[in-house]
């Protein structure tokens, strides 16, 4: 997942620029803020939210689910690439635990495309052909990075995480979201089943279809269609994957084999009308509907 050898230099200086610190970019008030109990969910705003998310970022996926650190990234502890500084975070903080990196529970990463013009490319671009969707003509979010303490997955920081991203989409009229969904492992074989059922039932259209790139392209059609237990199949999907399914989302043609992060990626694509639909619908006019932040969460994304 991290794009080439350049990530080393990029972790992590203390001292980030991120999209907020640069000029064009100035806010009068934050993007989103949402609150449920001791959980809070909003965008990093310092260079030490950055850290503490890099820093979250490396205990899930280097020292929980066997991703293969650098050096540099051992020593430092921390997961970081160049998009980290032009990109924005959206954090769950669990303030009952105390303050700084300690309070991060939740993590994803959110890349316009301005933010991508500014680092080259998108970050999918080095695993996809994602021509068709840096062409679309109206605004595009790239999603990445995300990851949630193993003691929160039973709890509400993924729906959390969901509301964040619905008001950002919101805010700057988003009108398609994509990025690269893992699924665990790198055998092909070993996930023949989830492969082949996202392939055959939720390809996307031409016209939003995305391809691995030939030198990284593994067939997802593995098994026929009449050889998948649908329902099952789906039903074992990983969390994040299934709720991009959720919202009507594709995938693209190919998986790819990330065996510095030790899965096997999906590129997936969602258009925002349900996102935006939602969001308007139970969090702007919750005062008519009376609906809280936190039902409106766990009733869309739970």
């Amino acid at each position: 997942m991290i794009v080439g050898t350049t990530a080393d230099s990029a972790i992590l200086s203390r001292d980030p620029v991120t999209a907020l610190d640069r000029p064009g970019e100035q806010r009068s008030g934050p993007i989103l803020d949402v609150v449920s109990g001791p959980l809070q969910v909003r965008l990093a705003v310092s260079p030490e939210d950055i850290d503490a998310v890099q820093a979250l970022r490396y205990r899930i996926f280097y020292e929980t689910m066997g991703a293969r650190p650098s050096p540099s990234m051992a020593r430092l502890k921390r997961d970081g690439d160049p998009f980290d500084g032009f990109c924005d975070h959206l954090m769950v903080l669990d303030h009952a635990r105390g303050q700084g990196a300690d309070a991060v529970v939740g993590t994803y990463r959110l890349i316009r495309r301005e933010a991508a013009r500014r680092c080259g490319q998108f970050y999918s671009a080095a695993e996809y052909d994602i021509s068709r969707l840096a062409a679309y003509p109206g605004p595009v979010l790239e999603l990445g990075r995300s990851c949630v303490d193993p003691a929160y997955r039973a709890r509400a920081v993924m729906p959390l995480l969901w509301s964040g991203i619905a008001a950002y989409v919101f805010h700057y009229d988003i009108e398609l979201m994509f990025g690269c969904a893992s699924l665990p492992g790198t055998d092909p074989e070993q996930l023949a089943a989830p492969l082949s059922y996202l392939y055959h039932h939720h390809l996307a259209p031409l016209e939003l279809r995305t391809r691995a790139l030939p030198e990284r392209y593994v067939d997802m059609r593995r098994l026929r269609p009449d050889g998948i237990d649908t329902e099952r199949t789906r039903s074992q999907l990983p969390p994040l994957i299934k709720g991009y399914l959720r919202l009507g989302g594709f995938v693209g043609d190919g998986a790819v084999i990330d065996h510095q992060f030790n899965t096997t990626d999906v590129c997936v694509v969602v258009k925002t009308d349900l996102v935006a639909e939602k969001y308007s619908r139970h969090y702007v006019r919750q005062s008519k509907d009376q609906w809280t932040k936190d039902q409106w969460a766990k009733e869309s994304w739970a």
